[in-house]
């Protein structure tokens, strides 16, 4: 496997202070933020180290050459919004950005588009079933011709109230998986597998390691603590902010030996990033850094 980082948590720097800091803590790759210019709608979007909007000939080897200089490669292009957005102008703009980022992660050489697959939060999980041919197809349609693969992350995207009662990401279980996959069964849509999202679900976070082993195109290391106390008096019908929180690898309730044997036990050996969204390490930009130093030293107990 391949360590490396999630982008987003060093919004502020260029692509090439980025890359600096992933050669500097000796990283093998890094996921990199390509959202669209302008102002984000939540924590951690937003982030743009990538412009594939104007990402010409001449931008796409300035850096790659830059990859080469650092010896970091890129593990993929991120964009994680909502492409089933009950708004149908932000559901369009959404698909004509991802169509830029696969088109960039193309020109790039890195192949691969890590992202979510989305959800009309106000309608039902079948209701959202039926409309994904008809936003996804043309999606994997480019994707294939391109030759990229898509990696959906499980995140149920539901935080508070903001995305209640249903959250904006409907890959969120492996029933749910097998109906997607049944839907578009494409060779080119596959996971982005992230075990902390099961960890508030109270659901098993490895046997799907081995159900959906030809499915793993890209994992995150990210942890969540479960406060027991907050649980037991807001229940599980709470805004899930209500009894748990993203922590460092290693800070919460992922058993990260199990985790990574499963994936060895299956033969991954693809690229492995760290998500770091621990509200605990933001007050400085030293404090950021040290959280990705300290996920790394943690990680490297089973990955190196």
């Amino acid at each position: 496997m391949k360590l490396g980082f999630v982008s987003a948590i060093l919004g502020e720097d260029s692509f090439e202070q980025l890359m600096d800091t992933a050669q500097d803590m000796g990283f093998a790759c890094v996921e990199v933020a390509c959202w669209p210019a302008g102002k984000a709608e939540r924590r951690y979007a937003g982030v743009s180290h990538i412009d594939v909007e104007n990402l010409d000939d001449d931008e796409a080897k300035r850096i790659l050459d830059y990859c080469g200089k650092t010896g970091v490669a890129i593990s993929s292009l991120a964009f994680y919004p909502n492409p089933l957005d009950a708004d149908p102008a932000k559901r369009e703009a959404n698909g004509l950005h991802l169509q830029r980022v696969i088109r960039a992660s193309a020109k790039l050489g890195v192949n691969m588009v890590t992202t979510f697959i989305g959800r009309d939060q106000t309608k039902t999980v079948e209701e959202n079933l039926a409309s994904l041919e008809k936003v996804w197809s043309p999606l994997l349609a480019l994707a294939e011709q391109c030759g990229v693969r898509i990696a959906i992350e499980n995140c149920p995207m539901l935080f508070g109230r903001d995305q209640w009662p249903g959250g904006q990401n409907i890959m969120t279980t492996p029933a749910i998986w097998k109906k997607v996959f049944e839907i578009l069964p494409s060779k080119n849509l596959g996971l982005n597998y992230d075990p902390s999202h099961f960890v508030w679900q109270m659901m098993d976070y490895i046997q799907p390691l081995y159900t959906f082993q030809d499915k793993l195109f890209h994992v995150h290391f990210k942890d969540i603590k479960i406060y027991a106390d907050r649980l037991n008096e807001h229940g599980i019908m709470a805004y899930p902010l209500d009894f748990m929180a993203p922590k460092l690898p290693g800070l919460g309730d992922v058993n990260w030996s199990k985790y990574v044997s499963a994936l060895t036990d299956v033969g991954y050996n693809g690229y492995a990033c760290i998500e770091v969204e621990d509200r605990a390490f933001e007050s400085s930009r030293e404090d950021v850094l040290n959280s990705i130093r300290l996920s790394k030293k943690y990680m490297e107990q089973f990955v190196i």
